[in-house]
């Protein structure tokens, strides 16, 4: 496996490329300042929404229970890494200790994301992947926010590139979120977040 490189959760919005899909960015935490976005589902982007958010459900959600079975037989899980991209798909292990013994269980990165918040456990990725999948930011550079703090001036313009470049799917999708805004709807992602 190469260098491990540590990330933390910058944000979870609308994906604008998928419909019904939310883009989970992870940012490096040290060096370069690489964003990894990740496209999950609304369900997985709900879990970690309410955890970045401090949020406790009244009823333990799926993540929760996994916690809460953790640490009633004593298993901690000590790091999350996102070691494998292919074809849009990113594969990650989670590594758990109990009486000094590691073990590694393969996961989906969304729910593995999920649990490294619940826990408080380090996430990294493999060198290899993130220098692969990675977006880099210029000092000064664009950082990924929320599709609902975008304001409607940035929202007509990349409806205009949408168009010109003919990315209609694009096109469609920014202007039905700037059609929820017209008339005071909740987003997807406020939707999300606001549970």
């Amino acid at each position: 496996m190469s260098k491990k490189i540590e990330l933390k959760v910058l944000n979870v919005s609308s994906s604008l490329a998928q419909a019904h899909a939310y883009a989970l960015v992870l940012q490096e935490v040290d060096g370069e300042r690489r964003q990894l976005p990740v496209i999950i589902g609304p369900a997985e982007a709900q879990a970690i929404a309410f955890s970045l958010k401090g949020f406790t459900p009244p009823r333990p959600f799926t993540h929760d229970l996994f916690v809460f079975f953790a640490d009633a037989f004593q298993v901690e899980l000590q790091e999350v890494v996102i070691y494998k991209a292919q074809e849009g798909v990113f594969y990650s292990y989670l590594y758990f200790e109990k009486d000094d013994i590691i073990s590694r269980i393969d996961s989906r990165t969304s729910d593995a994301v999920a649990l490294a918040l619940r826990f408080g456990c380090p996430i990294y990725v493999t060198e290899d992947v993130l220098e692969a999948e990675s977006i880099k930011l210029e000092d000064g550079g664009p950082v990924a926010v929320p599709i609902t703090t975008v304001n409607m001036d940035l929202l007509q313009e990349a409806l205009d590139k949408a168009v010109k470049e003919e990315n209609y799917e694009l096109a469609s999708q920014i202007r039905d979120e700037m059609r929820r805004r017209e008339i005071g709807e909740l987003s997807p992602e406020d939707n999300i977040l606001n549970l």
